[in-house]
Order: structure tokens, then C-alpha cells, then sequence
């Protein structure tokens, strides 16, 4: 059994290291600090966003989710965008993504947001097995990204 929560400063201690591995699977290294700060901006400003995070029946840390809240023209639509979405390796395939998706559309919900939408690697078939069996959508659109500094 999973029991899903928002995270709050008691859990970053779990939550850090799930976040170090999400950065290590898309092979990127930003300072642990960095990481903290994002976690803790997201406690204290909740109307940016929020992270979830699953803990097994034995209530251990086993993945986590970060939904950040925005806007969408094309939907004229408040909508999360499902930024991070990990489970650590050996506890895939138990369910957490699933739960941790189903929670993410439930404060959609909550929040009167008109869709949950994500993004993951081309080559990331593992969860793109997981969105294809929820119903998820594919999309057309290509993401394109600038360095601001």
C-alpha cells in the first residue's frame, strides 16, 4: 500500500535523494543546494507548485512528482505541467507513477486546472508504457530550450 503527501520541510531529507537519482537518469548535476531550494520555494509559495512524494506501507521515500501551475493559451486554461515524475529503480512497476499521476490530475482538479501535461525522453520507453496505459495523449510539439545566463 502507498500513501501519497505534499511535501513539506520533514521530508526533503528522504525527498533529496529520489531527486538526486531523477537528475542522474537524465544524466544532469545540479548542486544538491540548488535542488533544496527548489523543494523549499515550492513549500512556502505552494500557488507556484508542489512535489509529492510516495512512501511504501514500511513508509519508505520511494518517488516523488513536482507539478508546477501555469497557464496554457491553446487551452485558455490553467493547467499543471508534471515537471518531475520519479520512482526509484526498485520499486518501478508497483504502482507509484500511477498513483503519483492520479494525484497530480486530482489537484489539477482542485485547483480548477483544465489539464495535467508532461514531457519525458524519446527514449524513455518504460514510461511511456505508463502514460500510454493511463490514456495519455502523445503530442506533436517539440521542446526547445535557451540558456538565460
Amino acid at each position: 500500500m502507498l500513501t501519497l503527501s505534499v511535501v513539506t520541510e520533514a521530508d526533503l531529507p528522504e525527498l533529496m535523494p529520489l531527486m538526486r537519482g531523477y537528475c542522474d537518469f537524465y544524466r544532469v548535476d545540479p548542486a544538491d543546494d540548488q535542488l533544496a531550494a527548489m523543494s523549499r520555494s515550492l513549500i512556502a509559495q505552494p500557488q507556484e507548485g508542489l512535489q509529492l512524494i510516495a512512501r511504501d506501507a514500511d513508509a519508505t521515500a520511494v518517488g516523488f512528482a513536482t507539478i508546477f501551475w501555469t497557464w496554457q493559451t491553446l487551452y485558455a486554461a490553467r493547467v499543471g505541467v508534471l515537471n518531475d515524475l520519479y520512482v526509484a529503480p526498485g520499486f518501478r512497476g508497483g504502482g507509484a507513477g500511477r498513483e503519483l499521476i492520479a494525484a497530480g490530475l486530482q489537484r489539477c482538479r482542485e485547483r480548477g486546472a483544465a489539464k495535467l501535461v508532461w514531457e519525458t525522453a524519446p527514449d524513455n520507453v518504460v514510461a511511456q508504457r505508463l502514460y500510454d496505459a493511463l490514456g495519455a495523449e502523445k503530442s506533436t510539439w517539440l521542446t526547445y530550450e535557451l540558456d538565460a545566463g
